[in-house]
């Protein structure tokens, strides 16, 4: 959608769980822990023993971002890996060095 493969991932971000138990399920990115490597999105909790439900933590490894949380440097970041990856035939300088 945007000609990027990969982006770092952000609170207000949407995304899909593509792995593990709660796979196929969408929501919203509430929280990143990039201590922990780990993220929380809206609706996925588990019930504790004692009643209280608390968010569960996904590998970002294991989601995939549906719509991005677009701002002035999220806008620049976009622009600027896909014009950089674009480019064919990097390495066609060096080719005849020996």
């Amino acid at each position: 959608r945007h000609g990027v493969r990969s982006m770092p991932i952000r609170k207000d971000d949407e995304v899909v769980i593509t792995r593990g138990m709660y796979k196929t399920r969408e929501g919203k990115v509430t929280a990143v822990y990039r201590k922990k490597f780990v993220v929380h999105v809206e609706r996925i909790t588990r019930e504790k023993v004692n009643g209280a439900s608390v968010p569960v933590g996904i590998p970002a490894s294991s989601l995939c971002i549906t719509k991005l949380k677009m701002d002035k440097d999220r806008k620049a970041a976009l622009e600027r890996k896909s014009k950089g990856g674009s480019k064919k035939g990097g390495d066609v300088a060096m080719s005849n060095v020996d």
